[in-house]
């Protein structure tokens, strides 16, 4: 979901309560603040030597002990006003970030309204091989010019 369709859904909704349904069906405590709003870039180079750029939204969650606390959709649309020119345009896509023993980072992939509430279902994040032509065995015929020494599986038909 982008922030332009995130802000939408805030907007339209601002009085309700937010909940944030996790991947396997857990929810962020109700009494959860939001404690940035935050544009990150990822500039890295994948394993077949290709220069890439991820850029995210990334709204940091921190449970403490005010479980009175309860934030509602306005307040949060609010907060992204304040954000102004440190997010550089809307259509960036918009992540999760809680902690829960590790800190990870979840898309926010739909919404609905649960109970009363308006609810963002987030999704998993998932690592992949973005040079499979190079790297994966039986699927590569590079060039040696091609080959990045450190990607490739040992014995495969790449190394």
């Amino acid at each position: 979901m982008t922030i332009a369709d995130f802000l939408t859904h805030l907007r339209s909704h601002a009085d309700k309560p937010l909940t944030f349904i996790l991947p396997d069906g857990g929810l962020i405590p109700a009494h959860f603040h939001i404690t940035e709003v935050g544009h990150v870039t990822k500039r890295f180079i994948d394993c077949g030597g290709t220069r890439r750029t991820l850029e995210t939204c990334l709204l940091q969650t921190w449970v403490h002990d005010d479980v009175d606390h309860r934030l509602i959709a306005g307040k949060l649309a609010a907060i992204f006003d304040h954000a102004g020119d440190v997010l550089p345009h809307h259509e960036l896509p918009v992540e999760i970030e809680y902690e829960d023993g590790v800190v990870a980072q979840f898309p926010v992939e739909s919404v609905e309204i649960v109970e009363g509430s308006l609810a963002f279902r987030c999704g998993w994040k998932h690592t992949d091989c973005l040079a499979r032509g190079i790297c994966l065995p039986g699927e590569c015929s590079p060039t040696p010019q091609s080959l990045p020494q450190a990607c490739c599986t040992p014995g495969s038909k790449c190394c």
